[in-house]
């Protein structure tokens, strides 16, 4: 199998290519094939083969016959318009195909697969997104349309799987079709399989040089500070942030000048309560922890399925960075006062989201 074409990450081309909406898409995926039924004739021309068309124009009306002959070509033609539309399915799964055998596709430094991850990936996640959490999102306009953001949200349930509802949400409604780059944990890109999948979805490293030179570059970036102390927490700490670090992400932002947007995300909980922590296991496996819930490990395989709760996103308004000086990004009391606004901000927000929240499931 060829490799693929690596691109500098400043490269704006592939930035340049807005995903197309679901509403217009379709159609502008793919060509259509050779042969393949072309569009409708413009209007004046199509009404001079019309049956009745000539009758109209000197006052009469069209025979039953005609309506009726009318009606059934009107017929084969919408059958021929549903035929070409899975021609150009087909079509465009083979060309996505050949690209992937043949190399003739794209990823940036990091590993990023924009196709891959619009195409595959996404589409892999929706039935989850929307079938399954049944995800409601808010306040996606308070992310930015152009230019780069840092988003800061809670972590939790036991298993990542909020940050990956959140990347689907940015994916899938904001309007300029924004894609979010989520900063991951070291375990994540130690795990075989893991560790590619993370790559071409757009993941890095949670370091401060791979944030900020994505922040710079125009993207938006989705980091959760709680880490392993939030997903990991035991089921009656729920909903109770832990501690957001020194502050680094704070200081990434203001180097690069963007706004930090909070996001609460509830539901995500409840998906693996967790009821105990096996810690001598999780020592031998190199893990933070191995996690027991009401339904796992006792049935097996099938206690790694999440509970079917109904989540909430909702993204806050975000808060400006690009009014402070430079050195602002060294000075600890500013980097301690806006944790605490952002961390605030996001408790205040989910406490709120828990009152309004009719039921776990619904």
């Amino acid at each position: 199998m060829a490799d693929a074409k690596v691109i500098p990450f400043d490269d704006d081309r592939s930035r340049a290519r807005r995903r197309p909406s679901r509403a217009d898409g379709e159609a502008a995926a793919v060509r259509a094939l050779p042969g393949a039924q072309q569009g409708p004739p413009e209007p004046e021309e199509a009404g001079e083969g019309l049956p009745g068309a000539d009758a109209a124009a000197g006052g009469g009306g069209a025979s039953g016959a005609e309506a009726a002959s009318g009606a059934e070509a009107g017929s084969v033609s919408g059958g021929g318009a549903r035929a070409g539309g899975w021609e150009r399915r087909l079509a465009g799964g083979l060309a996505f195909l050949r690209r992937r055998i043949t190399g003739e596709y794209e990823v940036d430094e990091f590993g990023y697969d924009e196709e891959l991850t619009d195409q595959v990936l996404m589409s892999l996640l929706h039935p989850l997104y929307e079938k399954y959490f049944r995800v409601e999102v808010k306040g996606i306009e308070n992310i930015p349309d152009k230019g780069g953001a840092l988003i800061v949200a809670n972590h939790s349930g036991t298993l990542p799987l909020d940050g990956l509802m959140m990347q689907v949400a940015v994916h899938d409604r904001h309007p300029a079709g924004r894609h979010l780059r989520l900063l991951a944990a070291d375990l994540v890109f130690v795990l075989p399989v893991v560790n590619e999948l993370a790559r071409k979805a757009g993941h890095t490293l949670a370091c401060a040089e791979d944030a900020e030179r994505l922040l710079r570059s125009g993207e938006i970036v989705g980091v959760m500070p709680e880490g392993f102390k939030g997903i990991g927490k035991p089921f009656s700490e729920r909903y109770k942030l832990q501690r957001f670090g020194r502050g680094g992400f704070v200081s990434t932002a203001l180097r690069a000048g963007v706004p930090i947007v909070p996001c609460s995300i509830v539901g995500a909980e409840e998906i693996y309560p967790m009821i105990g922590n096996a810690k001598t296991l999780a020592r031998v496996l190199g893990f933070p922890y191995v996690p027991i819930t009401p339904t796992f490990p006792w049935l097996g395989p099938l206690g790694a399925l999440p509970l079917p709760t109904k989540w909430t996103i909702q993204f806050g308004e975000p808060i400006a960075t690009d009014g402070y000086a430079p050195e602002a990004a060294e000075d600890p009391m500013l980097m301690f006062n806006l944790t605490d606004q952002v961390r605030e901000q996001i408790q205040h927000t989910l406490y709120k989201l828990l009152v309004q929240r009719r039921s776990v499931f619904f």
